[in-house]
């Protein structure tokens, strides 16, 4: 029986997501989430199971309401901020299954530009 559209991206991002943890070596993990209108990021330990640092579309007040590629950049930007804050440099890069291209690549590059590597 075929797999839905859904079913098929879950499992990729579940594949995606259990080859990351697999070659972390210790390294957090920044995890992008998307929608239609939003976009979200955290930086994950795994090891303990908590988030380190958060950014989204849908915090007031920082002007990046919206689905457009400057809201990914500035949440990007945003993230790694956050997480250089916290003494966290070198993360994973989980984009969930979700290709690279447009708002999930302007967010990776913004973080890149902004400190993290990865």
């Amino acid at each position: 029986m075929a797999l839905s559209l859904q079913q098929q991206a879950k499992r990729r991002a579940e594949r995606t997501r259990r080859r990351l943890k697999a070659v972390a070596n210790g390294r957090l993990r920044l995890s992008v989430h998307r929608s239609d209108k939003n976009i979200s990021a955290q930086i994950i330990d795994d090891a303990q199971g908590v988030t380190v640092a958060a950014a989204s579309s849908l915090e007031g007040g920082k002007g990046s309401k919206g689905s457009d590629v400057a809201a990914a950049a500035m949440i990007g930007k945003l993230i790694a901020e956050r997480a250089i804050e916290k003494g966290v440099t070198d993360v994973v890069f989980d984009r969930g299954g979700y290709i690279y291209h447009g708002r999930v690549k302007a967010l990776a590059e913004a973080a890149r530009e902004a400190g993290l590597n990865f």
